[in-house]
């Protein structure tokens, strides 16, 4: 890490963490303010006051310099003392805590309570945007000491001992997962059988963390406080400690492990006939990627058979489940956004050494559909027994949004609009009429934006993007607290423990604070990656590439790039004089009539990259002077384009969506 330097925690902060965690355990009816997830800090860890940034020398204290994207707080420049320095050195980035945040007169006063090292230090990035969402690089030391003594696996004596009490043992059943080559925490196990007429048994067993992590314990509690994992694009940040995240709770193959299966008779149809919940005992066959399973499905090789035996037979009656699950999902309108993320490939040191759309093969549709079919299954019948549940809802559209969507769509071969009840089948059946397909990825965007975002709720309101009448997140209780809590509430139902008005009085605080932390987390996740894209892109100035515009605002368009780079053009920068029409999406050439338009392709030169900002600018090839050619090597002319056109596009942010 270099120069980083870490300060211990004082108590007087090891008791606020106490009381940051204990507060979230408790239900909503509570006095904080309305627009919480608006005016509080931000992240598991709800540090107020905090300014990240570079310290710089001011007499014989110091002065923080605010990060550019770290935007936990709006304080400007913070003065440091010299008493409240701590040891930190001159030219560092560092954390500081502001001691007079209510300043009207702007003269903010701070300490420094960390460094987190040199700017040119990869790690030192990341660090920032961690403090920017509020998310713990460790556990509290009284959390690690409640999972010390926890074994690696079960033993024989607690197997023997959850079997005599009713768990099932299915360790004799054909049971495999199937992750990313990367994944460790292997949350999710599938066995499949062929049934009677043409129908499916198919068992979704799911690690049993509820198991481990009981309730108003620390554990629980820090799981709670954190919501859920975090991938940032270099590392992960667990909800579990790793010993049960990637241990005793992973499904790792050829080792028993305690689940909760989920066993369901599917028909032909792809509709769940009947089905069970219960606890379990299984032990993984082997353990498969999407890769590896595409592979054997799409391009078989003779080695296959003694490599991988029976699974072979399993994978595809996988996959006829798979085409039948599809098929019901699609009659009934669940929507298919094509909307795709961005993969950034480090090497050692954490420098980028490409980008790309994340990869994803038909497996990774084999295991969403089963994934969707067994919290369906669990959802339904908790909300059938009227039992304290958290739910996982995606409301109705607001019917002026969607009819704003269906004009600017009609500009792009949508045929007719959507009329009576909005429905997942009539907007599926209106995007179908749309046969230019360079435009969907950027209407799904648009359509995207003109629904309600998914969150949890204690009351079933069903998913209108799965077309889903009941669903909930049952599939991911390593990473996800809502899948634990359910857990917790299914276990007390299967042992009839009459806990109804404990839970009825919890789901609601549950269901808010994991909506607040999963918001959280993708917008991490989200800013890291634009760190990573910031500096490739940064090795590329000058350079010339094809992209396509997937969006136009008021300021210029967005144009995205093959490697999933995104970029803006400012209206400024063009030659012409464009004038935009915000209805079509539109934007024309006052005197060449050129028209600009989402999903046309276009040329581009890589202008200008801000990475204190993580913004990339393009300017449009024919914007160029001519001695800037598409497939010139002469640096010198490059660099003298680009350092004035950098000058001018400094300061202006390319995210205004």
């Amino acid at each position: 890490m270099g120069n980083k330097k870490h300060f211990s925690r004082t108590a007087a902060a090891m008791s606020l963490r106490q009381k940051q965690r204990n507060a979230v355990m408790k239900p909503m009816e509570d006095d904080r303010p309305k627009n919480f997830s608006e005016v509080m800090p931000r992240g598991p860890l709800a540090v107020k006051n905090t300014v990240v940034g570079m310290l710089k020398e001011n007499g014989d204290g110091g002065i923080v310099v605010p990060d550019p994207s770290f935007k936990e707080t709006n304080f400007g420049l913070v003065n440091i003392d010299r008493n409240n320095m701590n040891g930190a050195p001159y030219n560092m980035v560092v954390v500081a805590e502001v001691l007079n945040p209510s300043a009207t007169d702007g003269n903010y006063r701070g300490k420094i309570t960390e460094v987190l090292g040199d700017i040119g230090n990869n790690d030192v990035k990341m660090l920032t945007v961690m403090h920017q969402f509020g998310l713990s690089r460790t556990f509290p030391d009284f959390v690690m000491d409640e999972v010390k003594d926890l074994p690696v696996s079960p033993s024989d004596e607690e197997i023997e001992y959850e079997l005599n009490k009713g768990r099932k043992d299915l360790r004799g059943l054909l049971t495999i997962t199937i992750d990313g080559e990367e994944a460790k925490d292997l949350d999710d196990a599938i066995s499949i059988e062929p049934y009677e007429d043409d129908k499916y048994k198919l068992y979704v067993h799911i690690a049993d963390v509820s198991h481990y992590v009981r309730e108003k314990t620390e554990l629980d509690k820090e799981a709670m406080l954190r919501g859920t994992s975090v991938y940032l694009v270099d590392r992960v940040i667990p909800m579990l400690p790793p010993k049960l995240s990637n241990g005793l709770c992973s499904l790792n193959p050829n080792l028993p492990r305690l689940t909760l299966t989920a066993e369901m008779v599917v028909d032909s149809e792809g509709n769940t006939l009947f089905g069970e919940v219960y606890e379990s005992v299984i032990q993984s066959d082997m353990r498969m990627s999407y890769n590896e399973c595409f592979k054997i499905l799409f391009r078989p090789e003779k080695s296959d058979a003694e490599k991988y035996g029976n699974i072979i037979g399993m994978l595809w009656d996988m996959k006829r489940l798979t085409d039948i699950l599809k098929s019901y999902r699609k009659e009934k309108g669940a929507i298919n956004f094509d909307i795709p993320e961005t993969k950034v490939i480090l090497d050692d040191e954490g420098n980028p050494t490409d980008i790309m759309p994340y990869p994803k093969n038909y497996c990774h549709g084999m295991i969403e559909e089963f994934m969707i079919c067994a919290n369906e299954f669990i959802a339904k019948k908790f909300a059938m027994l009227n039992y304290p549940f958290v739910f996982r809802v995606h409301e109705e559209p607001d019917r002026l949004k969607i009819t704003r969507f269906c004009t600017v769509a009609k500009n792009f071969g949508a045929l007719g609009t959507i009329r009576g009840k909005i429905t997942p089948k009539a907007i599926t059946d209106y995007m179908a009429t749309i046969r230019d397909e360079k435009v969907l990825p950027s209407l799904d965007t648009i359509l995207l934006r003109s629904m309600a975002k998914a969150r949890y709720a204690p009351d079933n309101l069903g998913h209108f993007g799965l077309a889903s009448e009941f669903y909930c997140h049952f599939t991911s209780p390593i990473r996800r607290y809502p899948d634990l809590y359910i857990h917790r509430i299914i276990k007390s139902y299967l042992h009839d423990e009459n806990k109804r008005k404990h839970f009825a009085g919890l789901v609601a605080g549950v269901a808010d604070h994991s909506s607040d932390m999963e918001r959280n987390s993708v917008e991490a996740e989200r800013q890291s990656v634009q760190v990573k894209v910031a500096m490739y892109m940064h090795e590329r100035l000058g350079q010339h590439y094809v992209g396509k515009i997937s969006s136009i605002i008021g300021a210029g368009v967005f144009v995205e790039l093959p490697n999933s780079c995104e970029g803006f053009v400012p209206f400024r920068t063009m030659r012409d004089h464009y004038l935009f029409d915000e209805t079509s999406l539109r934007a024309v050439g006052r005197r060449s009539g050129r028209k600009l338009m989402i999903g046309q392709e276009v040329g581009i030169v890589v202008a200008a990259v801000d990475t204190d900002c993580n913004r990339v600018d393009f300017v449009f090839d024919e914007d160029v002077e001519s001695n800037i050619k598409a497939d010139s090597k002469e640096e010198p002319a490059v660099k003298s384009k680009k350092s004035k056109r950098s000058r001018k596009l400094r300061g202006r942010s390319s995210r205004r969506r």
